[in-house]
């Protein structure tokens, strides 16, 4: 999908949805994206590259995963305290 039709808080793997992400912080240089919170993760693979706004990541530290409850207006996995080192940069 290209990026001007994508969420700027939107991850996306494999080309589809995967996350939302909840306060952030991009390091270039450091290359690496510190999240605060990482919403509606089910459909995120862990162990592969995903895309967030111009970067291809993978995610190398999650601090604190749950699952929310049925009830609540959010949906699936959320990950707290997450690192993700900048492998790559999306082409446009």
């Amino acid at each position: 999908m290209p990026p001007e039709q994508r969420e700027p808080e939107a991850l996306h793997q494999k080309g589809r949805f995967a996350g939302r992400a909840v306060g952030y912080e991009i390091d270039e240089v450091g290359k690496e994206v510190r999240f605060n919170e990482i919403e509606n993760t089910d459909l995120l693979s862990l162990p592969d590259e995903c895309e967030f706004q111009k970067f291809i990541l993978i995610v190398r530290k999650v601090a604190y995963a749950t699952k929310v409850a049925r009830e609540s207006p959010l949906k699936g996995r959320i990950l707290k305290g997450v690192v993700a080192e900048i492998v790559g940069y999306r082409e446009h």
